[in-house]
């Protein structure tokens, strides 16, 4: 009960910065770009081995933007100019010119590489199908139903071949249902498509949003787990999830990746306490509101730090293990 992980993302050090920089200029090759990836994918696992997290994840350190990165691998898409995401932060918008497909495997020997190096669980880690719809221009299907459920069946096959390559946890986010509201139907259907016949404990991390909006119809979302935010907003989305009673696993995020304060041990405990008034612990999963990309690897390492020793405290204080 109360296992720890993270939602996804890490920051980049320095120098894969660089490479990424000077891979896109021409100045080194894609061989040295993926040993420069794979140096920095090793440093995120032992960071988290580290700290003490229960289920891990790559980091990420092959992706820029995580809907670009998934359109660059995928026949069909062109990829635009720069566009504003939020704040300062942009990234180049897919652009659907023709029949979207997964010609080869886009995550899984990364993952296979991750989980090469550590004992402990590993996710798979995947951008949504309606997401990647809302964060793209259409210019080929006839409505945004039809792309979002072509995307759904070739991410489907990403799924199918993460399980077959031993993944045993498995996450597609999609921030976007938090944002467009009126097109949650769409979301789920598209997500069932994207899970059928998936044995591996699914989720999906969606955040930022006014989630009375969406409750409770996004309990239909055809995955184990959802992982959402709460410390940003200081747990006052907490009530939202009283009635109806929530149904599935929940991942509740209780450090806030936008700031760089280091939270307490006893702030973090508080918010534990309060999730579990709410959310039986059986289901309960403890792990920061979104990525730690916008953070300072020593950002990012403190609060895990703190993160998981207000787990473990509250573990003794429950006589659990």
């Amino acid at each position: 009960m109360l296992l720890t992980t993270t939602v996804g993302s890490f920051p980049k050090p320095a120098y894969l910065v660089k490479a990424r920089s000077d891979f896109s200029s021409g100045k080194i090759t894609p061989e040295t770009l993926l040993q420069l990836e794979r140096q920095a994918i090793e440093e995120c696992i032992r960071l988290q081995e580290r700290v003490g997290l229960d289920i891990l994840v790559h980091g990420e350190m092959e992706r820029g933007d995580m809907v670009t990165y998934f359109a660059e691998k995928m026949k069909g898409f062109g990829i635009s100019g720069l566009v504003r995401s939020y704040g300062n932060r942009y990234y180049r918008k897919p652009v659907v010119k023709g029949e979207v497909k997964r010609e080869n495997p886009i995550t899984v020997e990364t993952y296979r590489y991750a989980q090469s190096l550590t004992t402990k669980p590993v996710k798979g880690m995947l951008t949504g199908p309606y997401t990647i719809c809302d964060w793209s221009f259409n210019e080929f299907y006839p409505d945004r139903r039809t792309m979002a459920l072509a995307l759904a069946e070739e991410i489907h096959k990403e799924v199918v071949d993460l399980e077959k390559a031993g993944a045993e946890y498995i996450q597609i986010d999609e921030p976007a249902i938090s944002t467009r509201p009126d097109e949650v139907d769409l979301a789920i259907e598209a997500m069932k498509i994207v899970t059928k016949g998936i044995k591996a404990k699914t989720i999906s991390h969606i955040c930022y949003g006014d989630f009375k909006i969406f409750y409770p119809r996004i309990l239909d979302l055809a995955v184990d787990q959802l992982d959402l935010e709460f410390a940003n907003s200081n747990f006052s989305n907490l009530d939202i999830f009283k009635n109806p009673p929530f149904t599935k696993e929940i991942a509740v995020g209780v450090l806030d990746v936008h700031s760089h304060i280091i939270e307490t041990k006893q702030q973090v405990k508080e918010y534990i306490r309060k999730a579990l008034e709410v959310f039986p612990i059986e289901k309960v999963y403890i792990d920061p509101d979104c990525g730690l990309k916008t953070r300072t690897t020593e950002e990012a390492e403190a609060k895990l730090r703190v993160m998981v020793e207000a787990v473990k405290e509250i573990k003794d204080e429950l006589k659990i293990s």
